[in-house]
């Protein structure tokens, strides 16, 4: 008689990733640790920075044609791949920085880190290494596209400034994290220099081009604070100062409602002053039943799944809504 193996799908990729832990426990402590569905937004705010760059019309940076997208191919490329590295160095240094956190944390798909080193049982000593490791190949890669004329200035600029303050909001002496500002260099992070570094693959950044992405930075600033909460208990035990950490839940949800609030009231008056197109404000006002459920569970539940959704939601609208513009749909 023939046995059916009547496993559900969950326990075949959890036995998967049992084996593979066990075979490789380095190598899959590498592929967790850089986070790679992160690694996947990070990508797609890059697109909408591209999207963003080729609609330069409303920006006043001239509107790139075609022909000049094709022929900076090899710069999109280029500047795709030091965004990867950069990305990398920056979440294996928070992952090393958070060791003692992630430990005590009770994991969810969006918050706790990856559990890399908690999975593997690795010592802390090998992330410190594959940050080294990661950080010195960022600086290289970037001097070397730099000297064979593959990345702009400006791309250089902000790959530089974007690698050392990601590293520094994790790491000593800076510790950004742990002095109570490190929701607002998250922000900037995720939400105005990785769109912009898209945007100056094709034309260069101004002031209009980093208005355009303050909503979406609010939103993912609501995001963080429901990120945090879960972890706010570890958080505390290991001196870091998150706003989950410093603020009453009264006061986390006060903050969360005037930060999405704001953001829509920006994005509006955008609208109205003529410098945001109609699409672009659409994808900022369909994410707002997004971030009333994420504020109405915020402290009440332990996944922050309904505030990630927002932010998620307004990445992808705003990038198929930048693109649909400089396609002229």
């Amino acid at each position: 008689m023939k046995i059916i193996n009547t496993m559900p799908l969950g326990g075949h990729i959890i036995e998967l990733r049992r084996s593979v832990v066990e075979r490789t426990p380095r190598l899959w402590a590498v592929w967790a640790a850089s986070r790679p569905s992160q690694l996947l937004l990070i990508g797609l705010l890059y697109l909408l920075g591209i999207g963003m760059a080729v609609a330069g019309g409303w920006f006043g940076t001239g509107d790139v044609s075609w022909s000049g997208v094709t022929d900076s191919v090899t710069t999109l490329l280029s500047g795709g791949i030091v965004l990867l590295v950069v990305s990398m160095t920056i979440h294996y240094a928070n992952e090393y920085a958070d060791f003692d956190t992630d430990r005590l944390a009770d994991r969810t798909p969006f918050s706790g880190g990856s559990g890399a080193l908690v999975v593997t049982g690795l010592p802390v000593s090998f992330l410190k290494m594959v940050t080294v490791v990661s950080f010195v190949l960022s600086l290289g890669l970037i001097g070397l596209l730099t000297t064979i004329s593959l990345l702009h200035l400006e791309m250089v600029v902000i790959a530089l400034f974007g690698l050392v303050l990601g590293v520094a909001y994790s790491l000593p002496p800076t510790q950004f994290i742990r002095r109570g500002v490190g929701e607002v260099i998250n922000l900037t992070l995720g939400g105005i220099l990785v769109p912009l570094y898209g945007f100056a693959t094709l034309a260069t950044p101004n002031f209009y081009a980093l208005l355009v992405l303050v909503p979406f930075s609010l939103i993912v600033g609501c995001n963080l604070l429901a990120v945090h909460w879960p972890d706010r208990s570890p958080d505390r035990t290991v001196g870091k100062r998150t706003l989950a950490v410093t603020l009453q839940p009264r006061e986390l949800r006060r903050l969360y409602a005037v930060i999405a609030i704001v953001a829509i009231v920006v994005a509006v008056g955008m609208w109205v002053a003529g410098t945001l197109p109609i699409s672009v404000l659409g994808a900022h006002l369909l994410v707002i039943p997004l971030l009333i459920w994420g504020w109405h569970t915020l402290t009440r539940w332990h996944n922050p799944f309904p505030s990630v959704a927002a932010m998620v939601s307004l990445a992808i609208g705003m990038t198929i809504a930048w693109w649909g513009v400089a396609l002229g749909i």
